[in-house]
């Protein structure tokens, strides 16, 4: 089963409330998305770390559910 774009926008926006969130269906098959994120929770944070702080809040959705995310992450500017 794929996972929607309500569901992911769920689990983003619960753990990155005050960001602004696009979601991209890039095949249209609800399996393959980019996500990108503008948190200020990144601010500091080294790019690596702040995907593997999208990756968390899947709860290990990652590879399973969500088959593909492409990830653009950044803290405002």
């Amino acid at each position: 089963m794929a996972m929607d774009r309500e569901t992911l926008e769920t689990y983003l926006k619960d753990a990155f409330p005050e960001a602004d969130i696009t979601l991209t269906d890039l095949a249209g098959d609800n399996d393959h998305w980019q996500a990108e994120i503008v948190s200020p929770q990144f601010k500091g944070v080294p790019r690596v770390r702040q995907h593997q702080m999208v990756y968390a809040a899947l709860k290990g959705k990652m590879g399973g559910e969500l088959h593909a995310l492409a990830l653009k992450t950044r803290a405002p500017d």
